[in-house]
């Protein structure tokens, strides 16, 4: 008896893998799903079905969706690394990232789900100016840095055109001390506005009803 009581224990173990399997299965072909919806929504945004793209799925794999979408939407969001950007693409990613609202956890009527659609709307579309602002602080930051140094590097100019007897023109990032200034100074902005920037992300999740990760 103990043998079989092994045997079948044995056998309740595997099933109950298995069946941990086929959800995580589930779980992970939803957020594929999720990833290719939101890179076809944000070709074209007039398009999208969201409520026809998560039919057949239960309410897990809805959320692993909408969270892949959400992952995949707000990854567009991002501050530049220089002082330009594309505005058509964080437009367009600030735009689509609305469409989740039809299908937010968080909205459990149309009528919820409409709501929410215009208050992420707003809100994204508040996160896209706010790119914009960062891009204009940075070209500002930046011409005021160099007009700080350009003294100094006039001075180092003269300097070396005195030695090698010929005009010498220097590009403001090639020396060490102007460089390592700028990047102190604008580190610190971007550091401030990135940080702004996901707290309003986490503030979007929240909105649609999606945990923390």
């Amino acid at each position: 008896m103990a043998v079989i009581k092994s045997a079948l224990e044995l056998a309740l173990e595997r099933a109950k893998g298995l069946q941990v399997d086929e959800s995580a299965q589930k779980i992970a072909e939803a957020r594929m799903l999720g990833r290719k919806a939101a890179a076809r929504w944000m070709e074209d945004p007039s398009s999208a079905n969201p409520v026809q793209d998560i039919q057949g799925l239960d309410e897990e794999a809805r959320k692993a969706f909408v969270r892949a979408a959400f992952d995949i939407l707000t990854s567009q969001l991002q501050l530049p690394l220089g002082t330009t950007y594309d505005a058509k693409i964080v437009e367009a990613a600030g735009k689509t990232l609305t469409l989740l609202a039809r299908v937010a956890p968080a909205a459990r009527t149309p009528r919820e789900a409409q709501l929410l659609e215009r208050q992420l709307l707003s809100f994204s579309g508040q996160i896209t100016d706010f790119i914009a602002q960062y891009t204009q602080e940075m070209q500002r930051i930046e011409q005021a840095i160099r007009n700080q140094w350009a003294p100094r590097l006039r001075e180092k100019e003269r300097q070396l055109a005195a030695q090698l007897g010929q005009n010498i023109r220097i590009d403001p990032m090639s020396d060490p001390e102007f460089a390592e200034y700028y990047r102190k100074n604008v580190d610190a902005v971007r550091k401030n506005y990135a940080a702004a920037l996901e707290q309003a992300k986490a503030q979007v999740a929240a909105m649609l009803g999606l945990e923390s990760e």
